[in-house]
């Protein structure tokens, strides 16, 4: 029969021994030195001076002095002695001078292991719930990236669920952005937590912008909005042609064009310009006390709105020649150059028409 147990290593009684409990009470020894073992240092390489009655500790590989040659073992202070026992794998010690937890494991002991897979929740300086299952209290949060970028995903099962950030003060949601019900990416603000107004939002075909802080329509002038680009003018549609509909605009602020029959300029507003610098023409025709040239029709570069009245004026080409126009039309009006005196001189009148092009 074995003299003592396998795994502990605690003296059998044997059959008529005598003082018997000598060795029961140097069983009981071991086991209080091993069980709910803690010890007041690890690694430990020189021995304290003054120990205390039951003092444990966790020798390292090069123990001096009293401990030498004892490398890896338990020494406890017993007796004003030192007593030595060899820990066996899975062992666990209570560190005293660190407050952690070790374990016995290939001749070293390292930290216990900690299963990270699967966990219920993680509340990291706070408690977690059913709902946070990761919940951290702290100044800040550093998520950095792992030798190059990194990413923070946040993923839903279905479209219309939510994937978002939410923003709170005082544990009351004022601002939350992310995929709230779709897959348009949109940002919502709230004065209570409860009432919510959806600022801006992103069509994901598109990318198209809407929500109530843009333009809903090119007559919206709400202070505070944002503009919309079919809806606003800027450098790319100041200039080009204009257009209306039911007289308000909806082409660009200003069309100018030229053509045989003279340059024009519209505006947005309909404000039609035509100018032109005539076919030259002389004052030979005597009429009265002025002369007159002989009737020239000007076809206006680009028509006025039909019914609208047009202002036409222009001169002679000098100083001595003034013009004279006949009622025009939408299209066109007929004028003659008038000089106080007979001169046949040929100069290049110029007329100025304005009207509405619509």
């Amino acid at each position: 029969m074995s003299q003592s147990s396998p795994r502990l290593n605690l003296p059998f009684l044997q059959p008529s021994q005598a003082q018997k409990h000598v060795t029961h009470n140097e069983a009981l020894r071991q086991l209080d030195l091993i069980t709910q073992l803690s010890v007041a240092t690890m690694d430990a390489s020189t021995p304290p001076a003054v120990p205390d009655q039951g003092e444990i500790h966790a020798l390292g590989a090069a123990p001096t002095g009293d401990w030498t040659g004892q490398a890896g073992m338990l020494a406890a202070w017993l007796d004003n002695a030192w007593h030595f026992v060899m820990p066996r794998s899975g062992w666990r010690a209570w560190d005293e001078s660190t407050g952690q937890m070790k374990i016995w494991d290939e001749g070293v002991w390292t930290d216990t292991p900690i299963t990270t897979q699967n966990l219920d929740g993680v509340g990291i300086a706070t408690g977690f719930d059913n709902t946070n299952r990761l919940s951290v209290r702290s100044p800040a949060t550093l998520l950095s990236h792992d030798g190059s970028g990194h990413q923070l995903k946040i993923n839903k099962a279905d479209a219309g669920d939510t994937a978002s950030l939410l923003f709170q003060s005082n544990w009351t949601g004022h601002a939350e952005m992310g995929l709230s019900g779709s897959t348009g990416f949109a940002i919502k603000v709230s004065p209570d937590g409860s009432t919510w107004t959806e600022a801006l939002s992103f069509d994901p075909a598109t990318g198209t912008a809407s929500g109530a802080a843009v333009q809903a329509s090119a007559d919206d002038t709400t202070a505070g909005r944002l503009m919309r680009a079919d809806y606003g003018y800027g450098p790319g549609n100041l200039l080009g042609s204009v257009a209306q509909s039911g007289g308000k605009p909806t082409g660009a602020v200003i069309e100018r064009g030229s053509n045989a029959d003279g340059d024009y300029v519209r505006f947005a507003d309909g404000t039609q310009i035509c100018t032109v610098s005539l076919t030259t023409t002389g004052c030979t025709n005597a009429e009265g006390a002025l002369f007159a040239s002989d009737a020239v029709v000007w076809d206006f570069p680009a028509a006025f709105a039909v019914g609208s009245a047009v202002t036409v004026s222009g001169n002679g080409g000098a100083t001595t020649r003034f013009m004279g126009f006949d009622a025009p039309t939408e299209t066109q009006v007929e004028f003659k150059v008038l000089a106080t005196a007979n001169d046949a001189t040929a100069l290049a009148p110029k007329a100025v028409a304005i009207g509405r092009w619509f």
